[in-house]
């Protein structure tokens, strides 16, 4: 039995409900040992709302689940076939990734850097600032407090931007926590 991971569509914003949908059918036909995880791939970043610093499950594929799953021989094994039907057959649930009606299942490297990336948003949160270069921003503290500038660059790692702000007439930038701004 080799259990490998497959890529099926499904609804877009629904896929939490989705897979709790997958995980109820796949247990009710008694095929937990053909499915034993299904998975919505994502990471945590720390996001900046309002002035409000929260941390969100950020999808990694929307519209996907990941499932793991033991199907590779339906011809050969009557329960693959019925597994590969079940899941097919949960509303909102479109197909496998793959061609012909076949589904292709994911390359190790594949699900490796997956998981490796799900489980380093853990240990590691990104912080989604939501500006970009180019953007007017207005400074909400420090020295330069009500001063209006412009993002020249933005560093999601550190949390930081760099912002140009006109100080006697000449372009200055300036280095700022991402708390200190906000757009205009």
């Amino acid at each position: 039995m080799t259990h490998q991971w497959y890529f099926v569509r499904c609804q877009s914003g629904q896929e939490d409900s989705i897979r709790k949908q997958v995980e109820l059918r796949v247990k009710m036909a008694g095929l937990q040992d053909l499915v034993p995880q299904v998975l919505v791939p994502f990471e945590r970043v720390t996001d900046m709302k309002g002035g409000k610093k929260r941390v969100v499950n950020k999808k990694l594929y929307p519209g996907y689940l990941m499932i793991q799953a033991d199907i590779e021989k339906p011809e050969e094994d009557p329960r693959a076939k019925q597994a590969q039907a079940v899941v097919r057959e949960t509303p909102k649930v479109g197909d496998f990734l793959g061609g012909r009606g076949e589904p292709v299942p994911l390359s190790d490297g594949e699900v490796q850097s997956i998981l490796v990336r799900m489980s380093d948003s853990d240990t590691a949160l990104q912080v989604n600032i939501g500006l970009q270069k180019g953007d007017m921003v207005k400074i909400k503290s420090g020295p330069f407090d009500g001063f209006d500038g412009t993002v020249e660059e933005v560093l999601p790692d550190k949390g930081m931007v760099t912002v140009t702000v006109t100080i006697f007439g000449r372009p200055t930038p300036v280095s700022l926590k991402y708390w200190e701004v906000e757009p205009v």
